[in-house]
Parts: C-alpha cells; structure tokens; sequence
C-alpha cells in the first residue's frame, strides 16, 4: 500500500489563539494529525495551564503538556498595534484560527469573526466560549465545572443516595475540542468548493448536552428527569460495577443471549428462566430486585476468579485500574498510550500518546509542548518573511517575547 511521506494534515496551518483546554485540545488534534499549529500567546505569562501544577516537566506543567504537544509557540502582544498588524498577517496566512476571546474583548482588540474574515475571507475561524456568541449568556466566562453543573451532566453523575458529582476530568472542553476539530475539518472540505471562509460558534454548554445522548433524549422523550445511577446503566441491565471479595469487577452484559450466557457460567439457570429477567426491558423494570442477587454472588469469589469465567463464556467484563496499573498493562505499549519526548535540555518526558493510528500517510512523530514564544522570531521570519532588524525592534518595543 502508498503510504504518503507526510500526515493527512500537512498543508494546514493553523494559528492556535485559544488557552487552557477546549481550543488547545483541538489545535493538539489538528497537529497530530500533521497541520502546522502556530500557538499564539501572551509575552510574559503565555496560556494560563503553563502555571497549573505540580507536577511539572522541567518548566512546563503536566496539564500544559497534556493538550500542547506538536506546536510552536509566538508570544505576541495583540493589545498593542504593531503586534495586531502582525497577528493579522500571520491570519491572512493561515488556513485556521481557533480562539476563545470573550465577545466584547474581540471587538475591543478588533479580532471579531467579521474583522479577521476581512482580512482572509478563506479563513476558517472557530470561536470556542462558555455559552455561544447568542443569549443571555453569551458573555459569561465558561468553566467546566460550571458547565457540568448546567448542562445536566452532574445531576447524572455520582452515587444513586450521593451528592451529584463532576466527572474526573474537564470533559465538556474535552468534548468541544472534539466538536470543533470536526467542524473545521468539515469547513475545510467544503471550501475546497465554496473557496470562501467560515465562521463556526462553538459554546461548551451546547456541547455538553448534545454529548449526553441517549440521557438527555430519555428525558425528551418521556419527561421524567433520568435518576443518578451510580456504575449502574438506566436502560441496561445488569451493566455496571460489583465488588468482589477482593476488588471491584464491571460487567456489561449488552444483549438477552449474553444474559443466558451469564447464568449458565454462575450456575444459575434459574435467573436465565424466571420471568422478571428474562429480556433487558424486564430486567431494567426489576432491577431492584435483581441486582441484590448479584452482588451477593459476587462477594463469593476474587475478581480475579471472576474474570477468568466470564472470560471463559464470553462475558464482556473489565477490572477497575488506575494509571499505574493501566499503563504497566501489556496493551499500553502497543497501541501507544505512552510516548517518551525530549525537551529542549535534552532530557526524557513521558507524554499521553495519539490515539489515531493511520494506515497510508506518516504521521509526524510527537514533539514536547513548546516553552512560551520559543518559535517567535523562527515563525515570523519564515511566514512573515520579517528582518531581524523589525524582530529586534519588535523586542525592543515588547511586542514579541
């Protein structure tokens, strides 16, 4: 098979204006698949995540490194004039532009959708907010933790008699970074034809809710607010964690032939037969009576032993791990999950690996995030073609860093 020498992604370049997570986390796609991501920061202080630690990676925190890898950095001041005109040729330049200003700090900086489209009407420019550039909240700052709260995600989230809980991670910026990736390659394809620009409005709230799929659509379709389930499913069972005497085990049974597997494995025909359990629907309408009989069953043995049956009879079932153990597992060098970089002193640094794995084109190998304006004079000579007398004196006046 042809394998192209370069990514998929090799002929775009995208200036990346965002900070923390959403924005940088879809520049951090884009890059590893082959784009050239332009990270555009602040001189002095750089994208807020740069101090968000420990741990630290030398000067660089975890949570830094975790959503910059395959980009350079510029630190250019947009407040000031000269570093305005800068930032807008290097936009007319540029295939595409994410950012996450606050609408009134856009028009204040004149970095409005309208504004940079004038200056490259091919540019395709994803806004990334809280709330979207419409409504009452449209100039509320957005935080995850807030967005879970709003959005739903938390009132489904948590143990059944618990508080409602967040999830580990950021996830709506993780979902948004997803969201916009998909819609600038999609604008991307389209303008091939079009040949003109786009502007894309992505808010974290209206990606939160549209990722909690078949939730939210419960509640649209039956009106009743969907209970916390805890590790449980509310419309599969049995589907969720147990505690073994050891450990905690999941088990996922899908599908009614999978539940007669089950009870033939446990050596409970019974179950297999009686007519509250017989199909999901009627185990989803009993399952207060049908999970105590699981988790009693459970305690009997490790989840060890329990793995090693439900193995055996084809149960889908999986541990509970932490990093440590994920990433000492047999699976994690083989699909990558841990790549080994260097930074600029020379010296080894663990990151999380790209999950995308590309038959016919090479994706570029992984590059450590990059310390703040490291790429600025480099950048701006060879896209801006700009002397080194104008970049000293771009220094100088404290445009550049």
């Amino acid at each position: 098979m042809i394998t192209d020498p370069q990514g998929p992604l090799h002929d775009v370049r995208v200036l990346d204006c965002s900070r923390v997570l959403a924005g940088p986390f879809c520049g951090q796609l884009l890059g590893d698949l082959g784009a050239e991501v332009i990270k555009v920061e602040r001189p002095g202080t750089g994208d807020d995540t740069r101090g968000w630690g420990p741990p630290f990676a030398g000067e660089l925190s975890a949570y830094f490194l975790s959503c910059n890898r395959n980009k350079q950095s510029v630190a250019l001041d947009l407040s000031k004039p000269a570093g305005l005109d800068v930032f807008y040729r290097l936009a007319a330049k540029s295939d595409i532009l994410l950012e996450n200003f606050r609408s009134a700090s856009a028009d204040k900086l004149g970095l409005s959708p309208e504004k940079l489209l004038a200056h490259n009407p091919r540019l395709i420019i994803c806004s990334i907010s809280g709330y979207g550039r419409t409504g009452p909240l449209s100039d509320v700052p957005g935080y995850d933790f807030a967005i879970q709260g709003l959005s739903g995600l938390m009132s489904i989230t948590g143990p059944v008699d618990g508080p409602p809980s967040k999830v580990g991670v950021a996830i709506t910026d993780i979902l948004t970074g997803f969201y916009a990736a998909t819609a600038v390659l999609a604008c991307l394809h389209a303008r091939k034809t079009s040949g003109h620009g786009y502007a894309i409005d992505l808010a974290l709230l209206d990606c939160a809710v549209a990722s909690q799929v078949n939730m939210a659509q419960a509640y649209l379709t039956s009106g009743a607010v969907p209970p916390r389930q805890g590790n449980a499913h509310l419309q599969i069972v049995p589907y969720q964690a147990f505690a073994t005497q050891d450990d905690w085990l999941i088990l996922a049974v899908g599908n009614d032939s999978q539940w007669q597997r089950f009870c033939q494995a446990v050596e409970r025909p019974d179950w297999s037969a009686d007519p509250r359990f017989t199909t999901n629907t009627l185990r989803v309408q009993n399952r207060h009576e049908l999970i105590p009989l699981l988790e009693g069953l459970f305690r009997t043995r490790s989840a060890a032993a329990w793995r090693e049956l439900l193995d055996r009879a084809d149960i889908p079932n999986a541990p509970v791990w932490n990093y440590a153990q994920l990433f000492a597992s047999e699976q994690a060098p083989v699909r990558g999950l841990r790549v080994t970089v260097r930074d600029a002193a020379g010296r080894p640094v663990d990151l999380i690996g790209s999950p995308v794995h590309l038959t016919g084109a090479a994706l570029p190998a992984p590059t450590i995030a990059p310390r703040l304006g490291q790429d600025t004079a480099a950048v701006l000579t060879r896209v801006l073609g700009i002397d080194q007398k104008t970049l000293q004196q771009l220094r100088r006046d404290d445009v550049t860093g």
